[in-house]
């Protein structure tokens, strides 16, 4: 076994027609009943088996490779996406753009990329080629295009028995797969200082709204360090790689629609520890479900309805004006509008109805600051006042020019200082949703406690919400990971 802790394994060696200098390549039998790989851990098994078929020598070798705690490529939620249809379809419709973009040049009907180790031979195609690895990470893969009326389709995707490598690609293939196992070798070595290594999800453009400044992030990975547990920062190009850590903690804005709710996805299907999980990111994401959810559950929140039409107006419904009238999916104070007028209502509930079949509003309940009361694995975790935007009604102006005057300022308190109506409301609300990291948004009227929202993946700035805490804050999300991890790990998952 070489020492970046990865083997090649074929169906038989002796017919293997390409060698990798210094990588060990096993028999896919050796493999599959050697006691010197049941009992080896975190080997990455790179599966070159001529058929993924249900039943076959490559379909086990994945899915032993998986039960063994091995990473595998491809592993068994890879193959069986690459035989689904749907899941083509859908990513033909998700890379159109690109797709169009990299073939435009092309005059023929017909055009197949072959993508080895996630490279291509090509730099013009070298994007496409990544995406394309990123949603079927496999060693060998050839994408399928036919045009039509000047458009592109993605027909199929397929992986490719070496022996279908024509002669002329072989020092290509060799040098993509040496790149990849020289990314194992550093990984392996990192690997012997540190128990878990756990991905950082941010979004590199993504400035204003980041739910964590870099300071912050700095400090969760100092910490993580001193823990024994490494964290590396990925972006939306690292989907592929997500088999290779322990962990997924995404700090870059969710959404259902969204690559942050695939990297969730496949995190978990991998048996990976996610922060936040798929099902609080679909639970969070949408105001509907949560109007229902605090309603069935007598959680107190402003008078709610639900409505699909501009008729009834506010005042049958008894909310009356102003009144705050919300799409499924906002966040950060943008989808959330104020009307203070029946003719405002009407013209705004129309203009969002095209979007959304359904709309949320609310009474208008002024305050001059929200409670945020910060939870992990159901437990306080923190606790600020989020005083509102300079003259504005939401803590956040999101068409506000100067910086100064997007963010209202903010009050750190001890959770033994936080009323404690509070902190059982938002405990009790954040119930609904799950055990995940979760920002409950409450406010105090006339000394009722209502709740606002429920966000998964809540802001973790420096010198906001670690203002108290300080480093014990981001100790606290580590060992929520270490703890996942080991649940998942022996079997405990409860």
């Amino acid at each position: 076994m070489d020492e970046s802790g990865s083997c090649l394994v074929v169906d038989n060696i002796e017919n293997w027609p390409i060698k990798v200098p210094g990588v060990a390549i096993v028999n896919a039998k050796d493999y599959l009943i050697s006691e010197d790989f049941t009992t080896r851990k975190g080997l990455k098994v790179f599966n070159l088996c001529r058929s993924y078929s249900y039943q076959t020598m490559g379909y086990y070798v994945s899915l032993l490779a998986e039960a063994r705690g091995h990473r595998a490529q491809p592993g068994i939620s890879t193959i069986l996406d690459i035989k689904s249809n749907a899941i083509i379809r859908m990513i033909a419709e998700d890379l159109d753009d690109l797709i169009q973009r990299s073939l435009k040049r092309l005059q023929s009907e017909k055009f197949e990329l072959s993508i080895y180790f996630g490279r291509n031979m090509a730099k013009q195609y070298q994007a496409l080629a990544t995406e394309i690895f990123n949603w079927f990470p496999a060693p060998l893969l050839r994408a399928q295009f036919t045009c039509k009326k000047g458009k592109w389709e993605l027909k199929n995707v397929l992986t490719i028995p070496a022996s279908q490598i024509p002669e002329t690609h072989h020092d290509f293939v060799v040098e993509s797969a040496t790149h990849s196992l020289s990314h194992g070798m550093r990984k392996a070595k990192q690997r012997a200082r540190y128990r878990f290594e756990i991905a950082l999800l941010v979004d590199p453009e993504e400035k204003k709204t980041a739910p964590s400044c870099p300071a912050a992030l700095k400090r969760l990975e100092k910490e993580a360090a001193e823990m024994g547990v490494r964290i590396e920062q990925i972006t939306k190009d690292d989907y592929g790689r997500i088999s290779e850590f322990d962990g997924l903690f995404i700090r870059t804005t969710t959404s259902v629609n969204h690559y942050t709710y695939r990297f969730a996805q496949r995190a978990e299907a991998l048996g990976l520890a996610v922060i936040d999980d798929p099902t609080s990111i679909i639970r969070c994401a949408n105001k509907v479900f949560l109007a229902e959810q605090m309603a069935l559950a007598n959680i107190p929140t402003p008078k709610t309805e639900i409505i699909n039409s501009p008729e009834p107006l506010p005042a049958e419904l008894g909310i009356g004006y102003p009144c705050v009238i919300k799409q499924p999916d906002s966040s950060f104070s943008r989808g959330v509008v104020k009307a203070k007028t029946e003719e405002d209502y009407v013209r705004i509930t129309t203009e969002m109805l095209e979007h959304s079949d359904l709309l949320i509003v609310q009474e208008y309940t002024p305050s001059d600051f929200d409670w945020r009361i910060g939870l992990l694995d159901g437990k306080p975790l923190y606790a600020c006042k989020y005083f509102m935007a300079p003259n504005h009604w939401q803590i956040v102006n999101a068409a506000a020019t100067r910086s100064r005057d997007r963010l209202g300022y903010h009050q750190s308190f001890p959770i033994d200082k936080v009323p404690k109506s509070v902190i059982n409301a938002a405990t009790r609300a954040s119930k609904q949703i799950g055990t995940g990291l979760y920002g409950v948004d409450l406010k105090e009227i006339d000394g009722r406690v209502i709740v606002i929202e429920i966000n998964d993946n809540p802001n973790i700035d420096h010198e906001v919400e670690d203002e108290l805490l300080g480093n014990r804050l981001y100790e606290i999300i580590v060992q929520s990971f270490i703890d996942r991890i080991e649940k998942i790990r022996t079997g405990n998952n409860e």
